[in-house]
This record gives C-alpha cells, sequence and structure tokens, in this order.
C-alpha cells in the first residue's frame, strides 16, 4: 500500500473541508478521534461478529470494505493533525485475533492514542487498525482502491454541501 499517497489525499480533502467550513486553525483532534470510534462501531455493526443474539448475516463485502475506509480517512486525518504522517508504514500484517478481539484491540489503540497523541501509540493505532483489516480479510491493494475511491466520493460530497 502506498501510504504516502493516501496522506496525501487525505491531506487535499482536509484542508478543502476545513477551508469550505471555515476551521482553518481550529483543533479537531478530538472530534476527529469521536468519529473514529464512530466508525469502528459502524463497522463492527456491518460485521455482525457480535451480535450472538441475531442470524442475520453480515453485509455484503463492499459495504463492509466501504466502513472500514471510513476509518482509514480518520486514522490518516489524524495523523496528518498531529504531524506523524512521515514516521508511518502500513504494517505487512499475517495474522490477527479474532474479529471481537480485533476489533476491541483497535478500540483500545484509539483510547491509547488519544492518552498520548505520540507517533509510539500512533504506529499501534495503525498497526491494530492494518490487523483489523486482516480479520476482515482485506489486502492492502483493496483497502487502498477503496480508499481512492471513498475519497472521491467525499470530494463529490463536498461539492454538494454535505
Amino acid at each position: 500500500m502506498d501510504i504516502k499517497k493516501l496522506f496525501s489525499m487525505q491531506r487535499q480533502l482536509d484542508e478543502r473541508i476545513e477551508t469550505e467550513r471555515g476551521l482553518r486553525g481550529e483543533r479537531l483532534v478530538e472530534r476527529k478521534l469521536l468519529a473514529l470510534l464512530v466508525e469502528i462501531g459502524e463497522l463492527a455493526n456491518e460485521t455482525r461478529c457480535f451480535k450472538f443474539w441475531s442470524s442475520k448475516p453480515p453485509a455484503a463485502v463492499e459495504t463492509i470494505l466501504e466502513e472500514y475506509v471510513d476509518g482509514l480517512h480518520f486514522i490518516l486525518s489524524l495523523g496528518l493533525d498531529l504531524s506523524l504522517d512521515k514516521h508511518v508504514q502500513w504494517p505487512n500484517v499475517e495474522e490477527s485475533e479474532p474479529l471481537v478481539d480485533q476489533f476491541l484491540r483497535v478500540f483500545e489503540a484509539v483510547h491509547a492514542f488519544r492518552m498520548k497523541l505520540d507517533i509510539e501509540a500512533y504506529n499501534q493505532l495503525v498497526y491494530a487498525y492494518a490487523k483489523l483489516g486482516h480479520a476482515l480479510q482485506f489486502t492492502a491493494e483493496q483497502i487502498e482502491r477503496a480508499y481512492v475511491a471513498k475519497n472521491e466520493v467525499n470530494h463529490e460530497r463536498q461539492s454538494h454541501n454535505y
């Protein structure tokens, strides 16, 4: 995955949103952290991995992948806000935990990152999120393609006063 390309695309989207919404110079880290947690929750909801009381199947793979990259948008945006983007590589993950455990690890990583806001905690968050992608059986190439597509959708939404 070309994470530098994704950071560049995210920077353009963030700059556009901040300019068009009059948010230049405003600290958005806390709001982005909450948005990330909401997106992770939406992703978990689509997988239905924790819904032991229901026999309804998970959403379509495309829907789950789109939810996954929604979270990635906020992870990248947080890295940019804190100037951590130059110190990050997308990890090559070869194993992961069961899906419920992996979701919990991601929530824990977001919380740990919120407490420190440093490169070590950020890298741990990126790693936990990559492991979640692996647990969802997404390749780095699928994630990158889906990110690029959703980034275009997000720009289009901004053009229509979303």
